[in-house]
């Protein structure tokens, strides 16, 4: 068989693989999608009560959107800001089942290993011209695919940090895990009773500790002894706040003022900077040890912990790829210098496509928030722009991988934990080099 007649193989079911889907039913190239979960967008599903930044303008792929129209499937008010599950819902359950991409969907499929069809990564004869072999667990039984070509669009969120510092595992918290929530819990609906009357510790410093501390305090009034304590690696909680009114992503903003407004508040137990080394059990509580400017730290009482310190890829299955990644980010080499959130917030990372997204494997590509690693700057439309411009230069329309024009507002379009509905300034970003953008 040539390798001309074999499918793209995505990894991933969330947005920027249904995007990679689309792109490649609208070029007529055969394709295979495979999905961990037992559903389309299942990562997306564990925070689909949480309202995005962003109007649906920005969270629909440009030739998926074509396919909607073709099938005569409403499209949903490009202003409106919708949540995470009206995502899955109104866009990508619809997507998933039109005719020509919902056969080559498989859920529950565990890809456990990529590699070139009967060649070790150590061997070079021939390589390029040889097809990739995938091994999956699908619905329990091993299978074997082949394909021409592979882009992983697998995410980050179902690999979050662990609450331990240094990136490692405290000493006790494989052990209290029921007791950690890793992520965005549904504070106000599902999980009410978990966190109703408890003392909360919420770890991290971004706009999903943010988001999570707002929806606890929101409990206080109903449920009186609701308590939140707050522990950052920064050396001042203001470096959190924001921009706030000056921030031209008004909700990131909002977020700045009202979590600025808790603090002074003194409804916060705030802990800073603390390092967390060792999470141990007493009487049925949490006991959080570690190390508070160089001297020891304790802080008992607690019954949950939600874990906001990010995520990372999972390169597991990549062991037979030669692909590389940055020492630090772990993102995409390339796009390291583009995305490094010390330097760059959503908003000011540049578009990019094929080129930078380029790996040593021929025809291997990592997309979406993976291709940031543990970047945070990641934006949907962006992931979107990587995928076409993967497929055009698949198609030899070399031109147009090449060629980037986003419509992005100014800063970006990330979640955010709260159910804001903002307008957004628009930019207009062209270039003729492919070059990066993502949250």
């Amino acid at each position: 068989m040539n390798n001309y007649d074999l499918p793209v193989a995505i990894i991933g079911g969330g947005p920027i693989g249904l995007s990679a889907a689309a792109h490649l039913k609208k070029s007529k190239q055969p394709f295979i999608l495979f999905e961990l979960g037992n559903q389309i967008g299942a990562n997306i599903l564990k925070w689909g009560h949480v309202r995005l930044f962003s109007p649906w303008e920005y969270n629909i792929d440009k030739a998926a959107e074509t396919l909607l129209r073709e099938a005569q499937i409403p499209i949903p008010n490009k202003t409106y800001v919708p949540y995470g599950k009206e995502i899955i819902e109104e866009y990508l359950k619809p997507l998933a089942n039109l005719t020509g991409i919902k056969e080559n969907i498989h859920l529950n499929s565990n890809v456990i290993s990529i590699g070139r069809n009967g060649l070790d990564k150590m061997k070079d004869d021939n390589r390029e011209g040889l097809p990739f072999s995938i091994q999956v667990i699908e619905n329990g039984k091993f299978k074997l695919y082949k394909a021409k070509a592979i882009i992983d669009a697998t995410g980050t969120w179902q690999n979050p940090n662990p609450v331990g510092s240094g990136g490692i595992f405290a000493v006790g918290e494989v052990e209290n895990r029921a007791h950690i929530y890793y992520g965005m819990p549904d504070i106000n609906e599902t999980d009410n009773d978990k966190y109703a009357n408890k003392t909360t510790l919420v770890v991290g410093g971004g706009h999903s500790a943010i988001g999570s501390i707002l929806a606890l305090n929101s409990l206080i009034k109903k449920f009186p002894n609701t308590k939140i304590h707050w522990l950052l690696r920064k050396q001042q909680v203001s470096d959190v706040f924001g921009g706030q009114e000056a921030d031209k992503f008004k909700a990131r903003g909002t977020l700045g003022i009202q979590i600025e407004k808790l603090v002074k508040s003194g409804a916060i137990k705030i802990h800073k900077p603390v390092y967390i080394h060792e999470i141990e059990k007493n009487n049925g509580q949490l006991v959080i040890n570690g190390l508070k400017h160089k001297d020891s730290f304790i802080l008992q009482g607690i019954d949950e912990i939600i874990s906001s310190t990010g995520s990372r890829p999972d390169f597991s299955f990549l062991r037979e790829i030669r692909f590389d990644s940055d020492a630090s980010i772990e993102s995409v080499p390339k796009l390291a210098n583009l995305i490094d959130p010390n330097i760059h917030s959503c908003g000011t990372v540049r578009p990019h496509g094929e080129a930078e997204l380029r790996q040593k494997e021929k025809d291997f590509y990592i997309v979406g928030m993976k291709s940031y690693g543990r970047a945070p700057t990641f934006l949907m439309t962006t992931g979107y722009e990587q995928v076409r411009s993967i497929v055009a230069f698949m198609n030899g329309d070399f031109d147009s991988a090449k060629r980037v024009e986003l419509n992005l507002p100014e800063t970006g379009v990330c979640s955010s934990g709260i159910g804001t509905v903002i307008k957004e300034a628009k930019v207009k970003i062209k270039s003729s080099c492919a070059t990066s953008c993502d949250a």
